[in-house]
């Protein structure tokens, strides 16, 4: 297939895009690469594309624009014609929208509003996007399901990927485009984001720094490894989102709908507390990491957890890697690629 993945120099789409080269798929990324964390991690990683790319034979096109820029989108589509778009460019990150909020507008509503609006016109087969358990926000009642209401966002970071979910149900109602939202669970694993925990924790350890260690340690996380995600992705992005025919709407679901719209959580459905994620990086790198143990963060939620039921009865797949593996599998590619 041809499948355009935006945010491709991003970390998941990163190991997204990689391994759709390899599954012998032409791949147009889209990224505007901006400096939100160390450029350099995400130029390196858009160097192993086109080897990847190279050594498959694959067909790769990378397009270095915005977005937010919609003649820029309306160029990629007029070049390009896709059987997949898979939308993985967004402004990460829960504390960040606290201080910059304009910027989750611009790239997690106007940018997402310009790719609706080119796969209604091109009409694309399938449009398959990120949303995040940030969504449950409030939500206390465990493990988070998708039949359940997300009216409570604790974070504009948050509320702008509930914006996307109806978005996109408009745009399947509408014009019935085929759409699939996945709310991923907390990834981690190699080439991850500087600003995430198991980056940080790693780094600061080594340096003999401290780490700052937020409810002290207390709040769980459903960390889900990042193959684990991309697997999911490409099972879900692969089939195509369908009405549901017992949708009522008396009672409506909120996961499905009389529209070709679904969505899925994907995470590991195995919560673990901060303090047990800490001590399995201690015991990768073999050294105690020094804490500094400070109060909840304003926005961030107490735990999170993934009934990830509907994805597996849907595509035939669950996120098994434990979080001890990958967590050693991090510490390695982080050796490696600072040469330590």
């Amino acid at each position: 297939m041809k499948i355009l993945v935006t945010g491709n120099a991003g970390f998941i789409g990163f190991h997204l895009t990689k391994t759709l080269l390899e599954r012998g798929d032409t791949v147009v990324g889209f990224d505007i690469v901006n400096d939100y964390y160390d450029p350099t991690l995400k130029e390196k990683r858009l160097e192993i594309l086109e080897e990847t790319a190279r050594e498959t034979g694959s067909e790769y096109h990378f397009i270095r624009q915005n977005l937010a820029d919609m003649a820029a989108v309306e160029a990629c589509f007029k070049e390009h014609t896709f059987d997949r778009v898979i939308h993985l460019a967004a402004q990460a990150g829960v504390r960040y929208s606290l201080e910059n909020p304009h910027s989750y507008v611009e790239a997690n509503i106007v940018a997402f509003t310009n790719l609706l609006e080119a796969c209604r016109y091109a009409e694309v087969p399938h449009f398959t996007y990120a949303s995040t358990s940030s969504v449950y926000g409030a939500n206390t009642n465990m493990p988070f399901s998708e039949h359940a209401g997300v009216n409570h966002p604790l974070q504009f970071y948050a509320a702008t990927k509930k914006a996307n979910e109806m978005m996109a149900h408009s745009y399947s109602h509408l014009f019935k485009l085929p759409t699939t939202g996945l709310r991923f669970f907390t990834v981690y694993g190699p080439w991850g984001r500087p600003d995430m925990a198991l980056f940080k924790f790693t780094k600061n350890t080594l340096e003999g720094k401290s780490i700052p260690v937020f409810n002290h340690g207390n709040h769980t996380r459903d960390f889900t490894y990042v193959e684990d995600i991309v697997a999911g992705v490409i099972k879900a992005s692969d089939q195509i989102a369908e009405p549901n025919p017992e949708w009522d709407s008396n009672n409506p679901d909120p996961a499905t709908s009389n529209a070709p719209f679904r969505i899925f959580n994907i995470g590991n459905n195995n919560p673990v507390k901060l303090i047990e994620y800490i001590e399995a990086i201690e015991e990768a790198l073999g050294m105690k990491a020094e804490k500094e143990l400070l109060p909840l963060q304003p926005g961030d939620v107490p735990d999170t957890f993934a009934d990830s039921t509907a994805l597996e009865e849907a595509v035939n797949y669950k996120p098994a890697t434990p979080v001890k593996e990958g967590v050693a599998m991090f510490v390695e590619w982080y050796r490696s690629y600072y040469n330590l």
